[in-house]
């Protein structure tokens, strides 16, 4: 069964009692659960900004969820979002990293400041854009 942001939130937020319990009961009975890295990404997006969960709260969740043997994931990709919760970055930007570096790309181009000194202490080469 391959899971939807929606499925994901439903299942871990709570907020619809209805559509939480038939989310759970997928989720549970489903002999495979086939999550993409850009329905992680949304996940957590929808997750910490419209319900206000903490990056600790976000990235335990996701833990939980693939621990699971059942769920198939990019176990990497998903670790190198992870990485980036856990300093404090956006679990997106893990991602990106990640992809574009398997992609072959060796410099990660951003504004953010934060990003760029996750990656930078990672070791890995970043250039930092001025808005200016």
């Amino acid at each position: 069964m391959i899971v939807d942001t929606n499925v994901l939130v439903r299942a871990a937020v709570d907020d619809d009692p209805k559509q939480t319990e038939r989310a759970r009961i997928l989720m549970r009975e489903a002999e495979r659960l086939f999550v993409s890295s850009l329905t992680f990404c949304e996940f957590v997006w929808v997750v910490g900004r419209i319900y206000r969960k903490s990056a600790s709260e976000i990235s335990a969740t996701i833990r939980l969820l693939i621990s699971d043997r059942k769920v198939v994931y990019d176990r990497a990709a998903i670790e190198a979002g992870l990485s980036f919760l856990d300093a404090g970055g956006d679990f997106a930007d893990g991602v990106i990293v990640f992809e574009g570096r398997r992609l072959g790309g060796e410099i990660f181009a951003t504004f953010d400041r934060k990003a760029a000194a996750i990656v930078e202490s990672a070791g890995r080469a970043c250039l930092l854009l001025s808005a200016e």
